[in-house]
């Protein structure tokens, strides 16, 4: 299982590659919305929700500016946290980046910055412990290598 953690609906727009990977693996997924800045209760709310969760879950947070949700998440969730900050230009990226690439210790967050990537880095996790998972990732490199 997925989780698609954004901090508002302007990043709805962003996931959207990612959702075409998790569909392509038929992962499947769940979108959750909430501010760490505005709403910081309810986030830890839902984190405790999601650490309920049995499955193998990996959770994905979106958001830009200052990445408190990020951070928020990695440091009171059991499951793995990708950043994947979304960005409209090259000053966005160059100010909104460090947020989530600097985390204190003890909050182990991934940023990967392409939502794509950040999506088939979420699906190689679960692989670890899905065969069926793994054969899809080992089939879909063999077709990108056989184009090379």
């Amino acid at each position: 299982m997925i989780i698609l953690f954004l901090a508002s609906k302007a990043d709805a727009d962003f996931v959207k590659p990612m959702e075409d990977i998790f569909k392509e693996f038929g992962v499947g997924t769940k979108t959750v919305m909430a501010s760490a800045h505005k709403v910081p209760d309810k986030v830890v709310e839902m984190v405790r929700e999601i650490n309920a969760m049995t499955e193998p879950t990996v959770v994905i947070t979106v958001v830009g500016m200052s990445n408190g949700l990020g951070g928020v998440v990695a440091g009171t969730c059991i499951h793995p946290v990708i950043n994947c900050p979304p960005h409209k230009d090259l000053t966005e990226y160059h100010t909104d980046i460090h947020s989530s690439l600097r985390m204190p210790s003890d909050v182990p967050a991934l940023t990967v910055i392409h939502p794509k990537n950040a999506a088939l880095a979420a699906v190689r996790i679960l692989a670890e412990s899905d065969a069926g998972l793994r054969k899809k990732i080992e089939e879909r490199m063999a077709k990108i290598r056989a184009g090379y």
